[in-house]
């Protein structure tokens, strides 16, 4: 059974495993350098100061994915929108392991008086483009070419949800 729970700093092994496999193999995170421990550790305690909930999916006191809200933009006409982050383990992938950690981010959204989440998807993944649009998520963007990374030149779709 896989359960949604708050990630906490005993989390952030595991978590840092993830997010690694991610950059390491695909195009979901456009960094091309692994995360150290200590990256990760502030990362986390960067969230819970500035108030952004990170969601953990726990199976069999393992994590397999998480979920997070940050900010959109930093200039102050946009602090009532975010943008959302959903990542799952390879090994978990396709057991409908997103679908359980995209909610949580847009109740604790309405709950912290947001008005939008946006979503930037590297175009080919149609898994997560889907995944959002089942939850009311509308492409308002494509941006051409605008990455690069595995040797090649990437596109960026913005999908939004107002809240």
């Amino acid at each position: 059974m896989i359960t949604i729970r708050d990630a906490t700093t005993e989390d952030v092994p595991e978590l840092l495993a993830i997010y690694n496999d991610i950059i390491i193999n695909t195009t979901a995170v456009w960094h091309e350098e692994p995360h150290t421990l200590a990256m990760r550790q502030q990362w986390l305690a960067d969230k819970a100061t500035d108030g952004f909930p990170v969601f953990a999916a726990e199976e069999e006191n393992k994590i397999i994915g998480f979920s997070t809200i940050g900010p959109f933009r930093p200039w102050l006409g946009y602090r009532f929108t975010v943008e959302n982050s959903v990542y799952v383990a390879s090994s978990s992938r396709g057991k409908g392991v997103a679908k359980l950690l995209l909610p949580p981010l847009i109740d604790a959204s309405k709950k912290l008086g947001l008005h939008a989440i946006v979503a930037g998807i590297e175009a080919s993944n149609e898994a997560s483009v889907g995944l959002h649009q089942k939850f009311g998520f509308v492409e308002v963007a494509h941006f051409k070419e605008v990455g690069f990374k595995f040797g090649r030149w990437l596109d960026l779709k913005f999908l939004e949800l107002i809240v």
